[in-house]
């Protein structure tokens, strides 16, 4: 059984598998867009439901037990994909899109319709441009993704000191710091689903399938986190 959750880029790029290529981004593409309809319409109908709204912010508890329940799926999800059948792998990212839409929902309560959707918009080109980027490169990223990976959990940490610090200035180098690494990531990740299509597109559809959840869910992190800061920045919250 291939091992491509724990695959490294390569340091010499071949041609293309074309064909391979084009239809494992295919499902990525259309795994991640589903992805982001399921948080979309979990958001809009719990910011919309009184009785929703109550149960989830009421207290601190049940959005505790929503972040420890999304970091464990997708913990569960990178550690067990070799393992589960392409079907399962699949439901299980459905599973977190709409546990992100739960948590998600705030969004729609604290910022205006417009800057969403302007700050939905802004993400979806900047996205764009960068897969695409990371599509077409001839690049080798290992380094890249590796100091991304640094940048990011210097960034937890960084959010975590603040939690205690408060400090506004702190918080707007942390966005923009989060918003180049996520921008970064989204170049980093789909190079290297790429290269995966590559070595494992003519594989099974089992294996295909795999490759495309996995995919779909790191560009889909990507995607969220770039329109969160996106939101820090632009975003006008209601009175």
């Amino acid at each position: 059984m291939s091992q491509f959750e724990n695959y490294t880029m390569p340091y010499s790029f071949g041609s293309d598998n074309v064909e391979a290529v084009n239809a494992v981004f295919k499902k990525v593409y259309q795994y991640m867009a589903l992805g982001l309809i399921l948080t979309a319409l979990t958001a809009w109908f719990t910011a919309s439901s009184p009785v929703m709204i109550k149960m989830l912010f009421s207290s601190q508890v049940p959005l505790i037990v929503l972040a420890v329940a999304e970091i464990g799926l997708v913990i569960y999800l990178g550690a067990s994909i070799n393992k589960l059948a392409a079907s399962t792998a699949f439901m299980l990212f459905a599973v977190y899109s709409v546990l992100n839409g739960l948590t998600c929902s705030v969004v729609l309560l604290v910022y205006t319709g417009e800057s969403v959707y302007k700050a939905f918009l802004s993400t979806a080109g900047m996205f764009g441009a960068m897969s695409i980027y990371g599509i077409y490169t001839k690049r080798d990223l290992t380094s890249f993704g590796s100091f991304l990976r640094m940048g990011l959990f210097g960034i937890i940490i960084a959010m975590v000191i603040n939690l205690f610090v408060r400090s506004s200035m702190m918080e707007f180098y942390i966005s923009i710091i989060g918003l180049i690494i996520f921008l970064g990531l989204t170049i980093y990740d789909t190079s290297r689903i790429k290269l995966m299509a590559n070595e494992f597109g003519d594989s099974d559809s089992e294996t295909v399938g795999r490759i495309a959840v996995i995919g779909a869910l790191e560009l889909y992190l990507d995607f969220i986190n770039i329109f969160l800061y996106m939101l820090r920045f632009f975003g006008k919250q209601r009175d």
